[in-house]
C-alpha cells in the first residue's frame, strides 16, 4: 500500500490482518454485488467506493457481479444502467458476473443438501409459516413438513424446477433450527417459484435462489475474499457462513463477510422502491431527473465523478449508521467546479441598464479572465454596449451602506468593463421597473465597493435554465411512522426561468459545466439542441439552506444547527480559528461550509481588524480569507487592505492558507 495513505480504516485493519497471518496477497478479491432491480443511487457510490477503492489500494482485482435472482423486479435496462454508472465514476471491473452465471450449480448444491437431510420442501402456506417461525423473544415450531423423506424432497423439488406447481405451493428450505435466536436461521427459504421471464436465461427456470442462499456461493465461486455489505447484513452473516460450511473444499478460499455503516444523507429517499414510486407517479422525470439521488441524475445534473469520489472518501468507513448532511456533498462539488469550471455571465432575472452617455451602435469587445483558479484557462472576449441586463435584485432605488450593489446615486463596477452609476429609472403602469438610466466612466482605476455581472442585450443568446433544489422538506422524509414521504415533497424543487447568457455559450456541448459569476454552478443539459440551450442548476455558490432552521424529525436527536445562537456571526467564525487548520479533513470541509454561511451575515467592517492577526495565528488567517472570499463573490470591490493581506498569504508556509488565497487572489 502507498505510504502516503492516511490511517487505516477497520475494514483495512481487516484485510491487513489477514495478510499477516498468512493470507497471500494475491488471493485478494473483491466484488460490487448490486441488484438489477433499479438505478444506482448516491448511497451506492460508498459501496463501489469502499470495493474498488481497495482494489486500488491493494492492486486486486473487482469483480461487477449482479445478483439478477428476482426476474420480477430485474431488467436488462438496469443492468446496462449500473454499468454506465461504476465506469463513469472512473472505476474498472476485472470481469462481468452475474448470479444467474451460477443457477445450475445452486440448484446441485440444493440438491445435494437435500440428500445430506439439510434442505427440504415446505408446502404450507406463507401465513401458516410466519405464524410457526416465531418472534424475536420467542423460538419457533417445527412444520408439518420439515421431516419429509429425502426421497420425496428431492421427488418435489425436481418437479418444482420442472414446472409442474404453481407459485406459492411449494418451496424449499434449509433445515437448521427453528429454535435459533436468530431468525434467519430458522429454517430459511432457499427457493421459491416463480414463473416469470428472465431477463439472461429467459424462461429456461422457474425456480429461482433466495438472496441469502445465492450471495455466499456465489463469492465462494468466484473466490471473492472478502464480501463487503452494509450493516443489515450482520445478522445474516451466521446464515452466511452456515451455507459456506455446507459446501466449502477446505483447499478453496473461504469468503469472509464483512459489513460497513452505510450512506444516509438529509432530504434525501435512499429506498429503490421509493425512488422507482416518484418516477411511476410523474413527480420526477425518470431515473434521471436531475433531482433524483441517482448517480445518472447527479451527472445529468452536473456533479462530477471526482465530486461523488472525493465526498465518499470525506464521508469515511464507519461501523455505525449515521446520516450525512446534503450540504457536504453540495460543498465537494462546488470545491470541484471552483477549481475546474469556465466563468461566464448570465443574466437569470433580468432589468435593462440603458448607459445613457454611452454612444448608440457603439460595441466593444472586453477581454474576460476564463477561470481565476486555472492559469491555463486563458481569456475569451464579451461584448459590451450601450444596452445591457443586469439582475433585479441587484438594484434598489433606496439602500443603506452595506449594500454594495447599484442604488439611484451608487456607482458598481461592471465585470470586466466599466463603472456605473445609477442616475434614474423609469417605470410601468404598476409601478415596476423596466428600465434603470446610468452613465460611465472611463476611469475603472475608482475604488468602488460592488461588481455585478451583465450581459449585453443586442448579443445575449435566450436560454432555458431549470433551477433545482432539493426535492423534499424534511431532513427525513422516510422516518415517519404515521406519514407517508411523499407528503414532504417540495413544491418548488423546480423552476424553469428564461435567462440570457453571453454569446461564447453558443457553442457550448452537452455535459459542458460552468460557473454562472454570483449565481452558481450550471452544464449543458441533454435536451439541450442548436436552436435552444438548455441548462441545469447544478449548485448555488453559497447554501443557501443553511439559514433555514429544519424542521426536527421527532424521531431524532435533537441537534444544535450552527446558527442558532445569538453571538454575532463574526463571533462565530473567529471560534474556529483557534483549531480550524487542526481539524481532520471531513470536519473542516463541514467548518468551511459553515463559516461560508456565516459570512452571509458579516460586514468588511467585521473583517478588516483580522488582517492584522499574527503569523502564528494561521488558523485565523485561514477563516479570515474564506470570509472575506464571501464578501468578494457578493460584490465587495478589492481595496488595497485586501490586495496587501492576500498577497502575505500567499508567502506563507502553511498551504491551506495559501490555498484560500489562491481562491480569491
Amino acid at each position: 500500500m502507498s505510504e502516503e495513505r492516511k490511517s487505516l480504516n477497520f475494514i483495512e485493519q481487516i484485510i491487513e490482518e489477514d495478510l499477516a497471518n498468512g493470507m497471500d496477497k494475491n488471493d485478494l478479491r473483491f466484488r460490487f454485488p448490486p441488484e438489477p432491480n433499479g438505478y444506482l443511487h448516491i448511497g451506492h457510490t460508498k459501496a463501489i467506493g469502499i470495493s474498488f477503492g481497495l482494489g486500488e489500494s491493494y492492486n486486486a482485482p473487482v469483480n461487477l457481479r449482479f445478483d439478477d435472482t428476482n426476474p420480477a423486479k430485474e431488467e436488462q435496462e438496469y443492468v446496462d444502467a449500473i454499468k454506465e454508472d461504476v465506469a463513469w465514476l472512473g472505476y474498472k471491473w476485472d470481469k462481468e458476473l452475474y448470479s444467474s452465471d451460477y443457477f445450475q450449480q445452486l440448484y446441485d448444491w440444493a440438491v445435494y443438501l437435500i440428500k445430506e437431510g439439510k434442505a427440504y420442501v415446505d408446502s404450507q402456506s406463507s401465513e401458516a409459516m410466519a405464524e410457526q417461525k416465531g418472534t424475536p423473544t420467542q423460538p419457533g415450531v417445527d412444520g408439518p413438513f420439515r421431516n419429509r423423506s429425502i426421497e420425496e424432497n428431492l421427488d418435489l423439488f425436481e418437479r418444482m424446477k420442472a414446472g409442474e406447481f404453481d407459485e406459492g405451493e411449494h418451496i424449499l428450505r434449509a433445515k437448521i433450527d427453528m429454535q435459533h435466536t436468530n431468525m434467519l436461521m430458522r429454517d430459511p427459504i432457499m427457493y421459491r417459484i416463480l414463473k416469470k421471464h428472465h431477463h439472461r436465461t429467459d424462461d429456461k427456470w422457474c425456480i429461482y435462489p433466495m438472496y441469502d442462499w445465492t450471495h455466499g456461493e456465489s463469492d465462494y465461486i468466484e473466490q471473492v475474499s472478502h464480501s463487503l455489505c452494509s450493516l443489515e447484513f450482520k445478522p445474516h452473516r451466521e446464515l452466511y457462513d452456515w451455507f459456506l460450511d455446507q459446501i466449502v473444499d477446505s483447499s478453496k478460499l473461504r469468503p469472509k463477510q464483512r459489513e460497513f455503516a452505510r450512506l444516509n444523507l438529509s432530504y434525501t429517499i435512499m429506498s429503490k422502491r421509493k425512488l422507482l414510486k416518484l418516477v411511476e407517479d410523474g413527480i420526477v422525470k425518470g431515473w434521471d431527473d436531475p433531482r433524483m439521488p441517482t448517480i445518472s441524475g447527479l451527472r445529468r445534473r452536473g456533479y462530477t465523478p471526482y465530486s461523488l469520489r472525493k465526498f465518499v472518501e470525506t464521508v469515511g468507513v464507519a461501523k455505525r449508521d449515521n446520516v450525512i448532511d446534503v450540504s457536504l456533498l453540495e460543498f465537494c462539488i462546488r470545491e470541484d467546479l471552483n477549481k475546474t469550471a469556465p466563468r461566464v455571465m448570465a443574466v437569470l432575472d433580468p432589468v435593462k441598464v440603458v448607459i445613457t452617455n454611452y454612444p448608440e451602435g457603439k460595441v466593444e469587445w472586453m477581454d474576460a479572465e476564463n477561470n481565476q483558479e486555472d492559469e491555463s484557462a486563458g481569456f475569451r472576449k464579451v461584448p459590451f454596449s450601450r444596452e445591457l441586463y443586469i439582475e433585479k435584485e441587484d438594484f434598489k432605488e433606496e439602500a443603506g451602506n452595506k449594500y454594495f450593489r447599484l442604488k439611484l446615486g451608487g456607482e458598481v463596477r461592471l465585470k470586466n468593463a466599466y463603472i456605473i452609476k445609477a442616475e434614474s429609472v423609469v417605470k410601468d403602469a404598476e409601478g415596476n421597473i423596466t428600465e434603470i438610466h446610468c452613465t460611465y466612466s472611463e476611469d475603472t482605476s475608482k475604488k468602488v465597493k460592488g461588481t455585478l455581472h451583465w450581459v449585453s442585450i443586442a448579443h445575449a443568446i435566450k436560454a432555458e435554465v431549470r433551477e433545482y433544489d432539493r426535492l423534499f422538506l424534511d431532513e427525513a422524509p422516510d422516518s415517519y411512522q404515521d406519514k407517508d414521504f411523499m407528503e414532504f415533497l417540495n413544491p418548488n424543487s423546480l423552476k424553469i426561468v428564461e435567462a440570457y447568457v453571453e454569446p461564447s455559450l453558443k457553442d457550448a456541448k452537452i455535459g459542458d459545466r460552468f460557473q454562472f459569476q454570483r449565481v452558481g454552478y450550471f452544464n449543458v443539459d441533454h435536451d439541450s439542441s442548436a436552436e435552444k440551450l438548455v441548462f441545469n442548476k447544478t449548485v448555488g455558490l453559497r447554501d443557501t439552506w443553511a439559514k433555514v432552521k429544519p424542521k426536527q424529525n421527532s424521531n431524532q436527536n435533537q441537534q444544535k444547527q450552527p446558527h442558532q445562537n445569538n453571538r454575532p456571526a463574526i463571533e462565530q467564525i473567529k471560534s474556529y480559528g483557534k483549531k480550524y487548520d487542526r481539524l481532520p479533513e471531513d470536519k473542516q470541509a463541514k467548518v468551511k461550509a459553515e463559516i461560508k454561511e456565516l459570512a452571509k451575515n458579516v460586514t468588511y467592517e467585521d473583517v478588516e481588524p483580522l488582517f492584522n492577526t499574527a503569523l502564528k495565528k494561521s488558523g485565523t488567517r485561514i477563516i479570515t480569507m474564506i470570509t472575506l472570499g464571501v464578501l468578494l463573490e457578493n460584490g465587495l470591490e478589492k481595496n488595497e487592505a485586501i490586495e496587501a493581506f492576500i498577497e502575505k498569504a500567499l508567502e506563507d508556509k502553511n498551504m491551506l492558507l495559501v490555498e484560500e488565497a489562491q481562491a480569491i487572489s
